[in-house]
C-alpha cells in the first residue's frame, strides 16, 4: 500500500501547483452550505424492540446539502432499518464538516455522551483524501477510532460506509478527480485490510457508481441530480445511500445476532 501511494505521489507531483489553483477556484465557485439541523431523533414503532444508533463522520454525515438530518443519510438509514424489521430506533449524529479521521478520534469520540449503543455507523475519507494523507497515516487514525470506540462501547459493532465517489463529483476537474479520486480508493483498500483483522467491524467496500444506483433503485436524472452543490450529496443521494447502507448492515452477522437476542 505504501509503495502504491509513493508511486502515485511521484506521478501526481507535477500536478500539485495545478491542484492548488484549481482547488482555490472550486472553493470560490461552490456555495458554502450549512450542516443539517436536528442531529438526533426517535422512530417509534409498535415493536418493543429499540435499536440505538450512533453516526459519526464528516460533512456527509453532518447533512450538508439537506435541511434536517431526517432528510439526510442517517434519516434514510434508520427509516429503512425500522421499516424492514418493525423496530423503534433511537439515533444521534456526531459529525462535523471538514473533519478528518484524526479530528474525529481527538475531538468527537471523547465528547460522545451515550453510554450504550447497538450499532455505530462511520462515514469518513473525503477530507483525508483532500489533505493528501497517506494510507498509512489514515490507517493509524482508523485504528485509533476503532480502539477508542471499543473502549467506550465494548460489544457494539462498527460499520464504515463506502468511500466518497470523488471521481464522479461534477464540480471537480479531471486532474482533481484523478489525483484525489485515486487516493480515496487507496484509503478504502487500507480500511478494508484493517477491518478484516477486527471483530465486529465492517466496511461496505462497494465503489459508489451512480449509474449502478440508477439501475438498482430505478432513479431518473443525470449526474447533477445526485449533488446539492457539485460536491455534497443531494436529497436523493442521501436517501439512496442511506437505504443501500441499511441493507448492507441488515445482512451482517452482527445485526442478525442482535435480532435473535431481542
Amino acid at each position: 500500500m505504501s509503495l502504491r501511494y509513493f508511486l502515485g505521489a511521484i506521478i501526481s507531483f507535477p500536478f500539485l501547483p495545478i491542484l492548488y489553483f484549481e482547488g482555490k477556484k472550486i472553493r470560490k465557485q461552490v456555495p458554502k452550505l450549512p450542516e443539517a439541523k436536528n442531529p438526533e431523533g426517535y422512530i417509534k414503532n409498535k415493536s418493543n424492540r429499540t435499536l440505538k444508533v450512533i453516526a459519526i463522520g464528516e460533512s456527509t454525515f453532518a447533512g450538508v446539502g439537506v435541511d434536517i438530518h431526517e432528510n439526510g443519510f442517517i434519516g434514510a438509514l434508520v427509516k429503512e432499518i425500522a421499516r424492514k424489521h418493525n423496530l423503534s430506533v433511537l439515533w444521534k449524529v456526531y459529525a462535523k464538516s471538514g473533519f478528518t479521521a484524526r479530528k474525529v478520534h481527538k475531538t468527537i469520540i471523547p465528547n460522545i455522551t451515550e453510554t450504550n449503543a447497538d450499532l455505530i455507523v462511520i462515514g469518513l475519507g473525503g477530507n483525508d483524501a483532500f489533505k493528501l494523507n497517506s494510507p498509512d497515516f489514515w490507517g493509524l487514525q482508523i485504528n485509533l477510532i476503532i480502539k477508542k470506540l471499543n473502549q467506550k462501547f465494548p460489544d457494539t459493532p462498527i460499520y464504515f460506509t463506502n468511500m466518497p465517489p470523488i471521481k464522479e463529483f461534477p464540480a471537480f476537474t479531471r486532474i482533481i478527480k484523478f489525483v484525489i479520486g485515486n487516493l480515496v480508493e487507496l484509503l478504502g483498500k487500507k480500511l478494508n485490510a484493517i477491518v478484516k483483522r477486527k471483530n465486529k467491524v465492517y466496511y461496505n467496500n462497494e465503489l459508489i457508481k451512480f449509474d449502478t444506483w440508477q439501475n438498482r433503485y430505478k432513479i431518473k436524472g443525470d449526474i447533477n441530480s445526485f449533488f446539492s452543490d457539485g460536491v455534497h450529496p443531494s436529497f436523493i443521494t442521501y436517501q439512496t445511500w442511506g437505504k443501500d447502507m441499511a441493507n448492507y448492515i441488515l445482512n451482517t452477522r452482527s445485526f442478525k445476532q442482535w435480532m435473535q437476542n431481542q
